[in-house]
């Protein structure tokens, strides 16, 4: 598969950004040996104007698969509560690697993701920030801390991970007020992954009025499932041609051995992908430094769960084929308790999983093959809860879609595809115990990529979209907020020569764009021609 040529295989992690403004000189007319330091065009972090303290919980060289393991201790002069909390990941490299992956672990459950930057033989760094103040709740005590970037280290892949991790706490006020989470952060219990299943199991404290999960998704650690979305059938002939099904996945909560919760993984594309590192060197695709959590609410099967005992969950990625590896899928508990109420009970009413839709096509013309996929599946749950303030009633629906058309010639040159995925999840709640609400999330994304190789030139051009809207009613108002994340690019390289002699060009651009109500807005453009930043332009925001 042409999307293997060694290159890389990674994924993970969230906001970056690093370097000077764009360069006033013309670009390079190639790329040389050293190029600028990656980043993106995502919103910064909003940050209160409080007091602050920052606690470092990592500061590693990672050289090969041994994980660093620490504690994590509170400040004592920063003991909270906190209006927010920011996680910092700094990170150098110098010399020939692959991408690789990273995973953040405290107390069990996974905080933070996140993949690596290919370097440059002088070395790059860049900083990734997330906003991990939803797991306030198990940052108010100490905590082991477990961080791996798996890592090779040999004569010819010399990069090693300089990285150094902080949490900064921010205080507090009365004109910031301590953040609303949840009352508990809980890891998957007894934890296992086996191919594309994760099984464990939860217990949740016997007042519990709502129940969310939150799985960091993601085909990845090299193989096809790191291009999950371009395998075919066997009987295809194609490289990847690894699942019968063809390439639709799915990632699916399971409690008690019950579909309780349906998504559609994110399609990443990490920094060595489609056999073009010289693609993504400087800017990367939409979520290569972002793997975000995909949350379910789990509140209709709440009352189910509150007896005390420990419930098995399964996360299952459909389509996978059996025994297949190269699949994670991490996964977090968010508890809210009834504080008035010492056991709440509740019952799941109805639950309705739709008949799962993927009609595959596959036919050769002349020197063309295609495979093409139409999918969709729906699923909708209904569950009551009786607490201190009365019957909460709880709806769930989601539907999913994905259009994929997978194309190759002779040798897998070209090789191409256009996809859109489509994830669309309603919870409404109701009931006298309730202030009705409705909340609704549609995301889209989109992929439209082509490989060719023409005299030994490989040329790889990509267009890709992460766009969502999301909207809150019943509240009194109703907030809105859209997203419109995209990347476009090309670049072209020579194979079978000496770096030196591949003489690689490539230009790309990302555009960040957040509107919402009252005016809010966001739009910042970065643009790149072979390693150097051409543009940056902050529109609003």
């Amino acid at each position: 598969m042409r999307r293997l040529v060694a290159v890389g295989a990674a994924m993970l992690g969230f906001i970056l950004f690093t370097g000077s403004a764009a360069h006033a000189a013309a670009p390079p007319a190639e790329f040389g040996s050293d190029w600028d330091d990656p980043r993106t065009a995502d919103q910064p972090i909003a940050k209160p104007p409080t007091p602050s303290c920052t606690v470092t919980i990592v500061d590693h060289k990672f050289r090969d698969f041994t994980p660093y393991t620490g504690t994590y201790t509170p400040a004592a002069d920063c003991a909270g509560p906190w209006n927010k909390v920011v996680l910092r990941m700094e990170t150098s490299i110098a010399g020939r690697q692959y991408d690789r992956l990273g995973s953040l672990n405290l107390g069990g459950v996974t905080i933070f993701k996140t993949s690596t930057a290919e370097p440059s033989a002088d070395g790059v760094r860049w900083t990734v920030e997330s906003d991990v103040t939803r797991y306030a709740p198990i940052l108010t005590r100490q905590q082991p801390v477990w961080m791996l970037i798996g890592n090779v280290v040999d004569e010819t892949y010399t990069g090693i991970l300089d990285t150094k991790v902080e949490l900064t706490f921010y205080q507090a006020t009365a004109d910031h007020p301590a953040a609303q989470t949840s009352d508990d952060v809980l890891p998957l219990a007894d934890a296992r992954q086996s191919g594309g299943e994760l099984h464990g199991t939860i217990t949740v404290a016997r007042n519990t009025e709502r129940l969310v999960a939150e799985v960091y998704a993601t085909g990845s650690g090299g193989g096809c499932e790191e291009f999950w979305y371009g395998t075919t059938p066997p009987d295809t002939g194609y490289s990847c041609g690894t699942a019968a099904g063809g390439p639709y996945r799915e990632v699916q909560v399971l409690i008690d051995d019950q579909v309780a919760g349906i998504a559609a993984p994110y399609p990443h594309i990490y920094t060595g992908g489609w056999s073009n590192p010289f693609l993504w060197y400087v800017l990367p695709a939409p979520r290569a430094f972002n793997i975000q959590a995909t949350r379910y609410d789990l509140t209709p099967f709440a009352g189910q769960l509150t007896d005390g005992q420990p419930h098995r969950v399964r996360v299952r990625t459909v389509g996978v084929p059996a025994g297949q590896s190269g699949w994670d899928t991490p996964t977090n508990f968010l508890v809210w308790r009834d504080h008035d109420s010492t056991r709440v009970t509740g019952k799941l009413l109805s639950h309705g999983l739709g008949t799962l839709r993927t009609d595959l096509t596959s036919s050769v013309e002349g020197d063309t093959h295609r495979v093409t996929v139409e999918a969709a599946h729906r699923f909708r749950a209904v569950g009551y809860l009786d607490t201190s303030h009365g019957r909460v009633v709880t709806t769930v629906e989601q539907a999913l879609t994905n259009h994929n058309e997978h194309y190759w010639g002779p040798e897998e040159s070209p090789d191409g595809q256009h996809a859109a995925w489509t994830d669309t999840s309603t919870a409404t709640t109701s009931g006298r115990g309730a202030v009705p609400r409705v909340s609704r999330t549609a995301k889209r994304f989109t992929l439209d990529g082509e490989i060719t190789i023409v005299n030994d030139r490989l040329t790889t051009r990509m267009t890709l979209g992460d766009y969502a809207d999301e909207t809150t009613a019943g509240t009194g108002q109703a907030p809105w907020r859209r997203l419109a994340n995209t990347f476009t690019g090309s670049a072209s390289w020579t194979l079978g020569v000496p770096r030196s002699e591949r003489h690689a060009v490539g230009e790309s651009e990302q555009r960040y764009r957040v509107t919402g109500p009252h005016g809010t807005c966001y739009d910042h453009r970065i643009a790149q021609v072979n390693g150097t930043i051409a543009a940056d332009e902050l529109r609003c925001g």
